[in-house]
């Protein structure tokens, strides 16, 4: 079963990773901080020694963004972000886990201080969520 797990963080200031330029990070002692950090990595070494990592990419600043909607027959760019939030979309990582329970059990282990994870079943054309 493919998921995607969608970063979601404040973009002021913008940087990856991102829990290191959020406030609620920041408040935390260093040696927390190196601790979840060493715990991300060896999550990251896992899911990729074990082949349920597939990939993932962190996004630049939405400040940099462009949106194009249709308006009167023809594409019409304007500047990002998306959308007027807080938080924006800061990155992805694909996953191939055998159970629904064993990618909420990785989502929840991706979560930190400032930062909102969400968890989507990816899906195929014409097909059920895979």
């Amino acid at each position: 079963m493919k998921f995607v797990i969608l970063i979601h963080s404040n973009p002021q200031p913008w940087g990856h990773p991102t829990g290191d330029y959020v406030a609620e990070n920041q408040a935390l002692p260093k040696e927390q901080r190196e601790q979840m950090n060493a715990e991300f990595d060896a999550l990251l070494t896992q899911l990729q020694a074990n082949g349920e990592l597939l990939g993932g990419e962190a996004l630049a600043d939405p400040a940099t963004s462009r949106l194009y909607r249709w308006q009167s027959g023809k594409p019409i760019a304007t500047d990002g972000p998306y959308a007027e939030s807080k938080e924006q979309f800061a990155g992805f990582f694909m996953i191939d886990v055998a159970t629904r329970e064993r990618a909420e059990e990785v989502a929840a282990a991706f979560s930190g201080p400032g930062e909102t994870i969400e968890l989507r079943p990816a899906m195929w054309p014409g097909g059920n969520d895979q």
